[in-house]
């Protein structure tokens, strides 16, 4: 078992470009399949609902760590918390951190998100297994996103 998940995509996109479909809250939900009731604030709780078909019973929300423009976005969140019947509130969230650096070809985005250790043992291997593939198509989602 593994604590962490990490993706890399090289994207066609100058780091400015990537910053805003990773920050601008409308866009992120766009390529993330969230519609967001508000602008990202660092400190602050972002919630939405998830518009990925057969998930739209699921409230996203995630607490804001940091907006250090154009390197570091990250938030933390309860992976993959979608029983409705199930408060997660009291489980130790994960860490989702977005990197951003500049390439000869456009932006290096990686993504990656820790902790899992800290999640009951009961539900982490699905957790873990569930945001691994979510990660993979999201960085797929973001590299359309910036493209187009």
């Amino acid at each position: 078992m593994t604590d962490r998940i990490e993706k890399s995509v090289e994207l066609n996109a100058p780091v400015a470009r990537v910053w805003r479909a990773l920050t601008d809250h409308k866009e992120f939900g766009t390529w993330f399949r969230v519609k967001l009731e508000g602008p990202f604030v660092p400190g602050a709780v972002s919630r939405g609902h998830i518009t990925y078909p057969g998930y739209e019973h699921v409230v996203w929300e995630a607490r804001v760590r940091q907006m250090d423009e154009p390197r570091c976005f990250s938030f933390t969140w309860h992976p993959y918390a979608v029983d409705p019947e199930v408060d997660y509130s009291g489980e130790t969230p994960t860490l989702v951190e977005f990197r951003l650096e500049p390439t000869a070809g456009g932006t290096r985005l990686t993504v990656t998100e820790s902790g899992f250790d800290k999640i009951p043992a009961h539900r982490r291997p699905e957790a873990l297994r569930m945001n691994d593939g979510g990660w993979e198509e999201q960085m797929k989602n973001i590299a359309n996103h910036v493209a187009a």
